[in-house]
């Protein structure tokens, strides 16, 4: 049965960065490399630019800029990440040269990307992969960061607005349409959107979602809360609102928990139809992430029904965490 898996943000820069020469990749994902190794792909965004240039963005003020050495890739081709999003406040942290080093040592890499690019047309341009035989579309955009936007004729990142309008809603419809005329029988938006830190997304996003859905994405990535989001299911269609953290070096907040996060797994009938989700708990340390345990998972697990009840999703106890099947 094909599988595929989702994460949040995986930020390399600043505190993990540091410690890329000093480890082996496989050690930043702890216990949770053996569940990576065992789908058939990984998707991520890419909270960070890989490059060495050493100049900042400065076109407009930023408070955070993360940058990786190019050698961080590793530490995504270990983990089965196979496709990443970069459609995100961060991936120009260093400027243009960053981005087009970005771009590269994923090329050379053999991780596919979504979402920026040297114009519009190639930010707007989805990325396929072969997920256990399934052919998988994905195209990623942002609300963050306006600036990032690319244009015909600049890079920068895919720029979109979270609104209900005539033009935006044709620009998702028309994503749909090329992944599916790109034979995607599995059609994903990626989308790193909203506030830092809130647990419940507006009823704009909501609205925003199911509007997606109806458009014929089978799976919203949602990402950029840094914490974990509900979860909403439209017959076998699922918008996961926020996928949390998946490897940083952040403060943790002690209410909202920014250090609990999930692996998000799902299964797949060989035609592409989505089958079930298998949702597990992950506890974030310093540039480390590992499966949760004791009260940390419980913790995680009442979090995630309580943010999911809202939805009317029910999720089902499972051996290793979550369960929500589908249709």
């Amino acid at each position: 049965m094909p599988t595929l898996a989702f994460v949040g943000d995986v930020m390399l820069g600043r505190g993990v960065n540091e410690l890329v020469p000093e480890r082996p990749p496989a050690w930043f994902w702890g216990d949770v490399l053996p569940l990576l190794r065992q789908t058939d792909a990984v998707i991520a965004n890419l909270e960070c630019a890989l490059t060495r240039h050493p100049f900042r963005w400065s076109a407009t003020p930023k408070v955070f800029y993360f940058r990786a050495d190019p050698a961080a890739v590793r530490i995504l081709q270990v983990a089965n990440i196979r496709a990443v999003a970069l459609a995100n406040n961060h991936v120009l942290d260093f400027d243009v040269p960053g981005l087009e080093e970005t771009l590269a040592t994923l090329d050379a890499a053999g991780i596919a990307h979504a979402g920026a690019g040297r114009q519009q047309a190639e930010a707007e341009a989805p990325a396929f992969l072969d997920v256990g035989g399934v052919r998988v579309g994905l195209v990623a955009a942002t609300d963050n960061e306006p600036p990032f936007a690319a244009t015909p004729t600049s890079p920068g990142t895919n720029y979109l607005p979270i609104r209900l309008d005539e033009r935006i809603l044709g620009r998702v419809a028309a994503w749909v349409e090329r992944l599916r005329a790109g034979g995607a029988q599995l059609a994903i938006l990626s989308l790193h959107w909203g506030p830092n830190m809130v647990l419940v997304p507006s009823p704009a996003f909501q609205a925003f979602g199911r509007a997606a859905l109806r458009l014929g994405f089978d799976v919203l990535h949602g990402h950029s809360a840094h914490v974990l989001q509900g979860i909403e299911v439209r017959g076998r269609r699922t918008l996961l609102y926020d996928t949390g953290d998946a490897l940083d070096d952040y403060v943790v907040d002690p209410e909202l928990r920014n250090d609990w996060s999930a692996l998000f797994r799902l299964d797949l009938a060989d035609d592409g139809t989505p089958l079930a989700w298998t949702i597990v708990p992950l506890r974030l340390g310093y540039a480390q992430v590992f499966r949760a345990r004791g009260a940390d998972f419980q913790g995680i697990v009442r979090r995630l029904r309580a943010l999911c009840a809202p939805f009317g999703t029910h999720l089902e106890p499972h051996p290793e965490g979550l369960r929500l099947p589908l249709g």
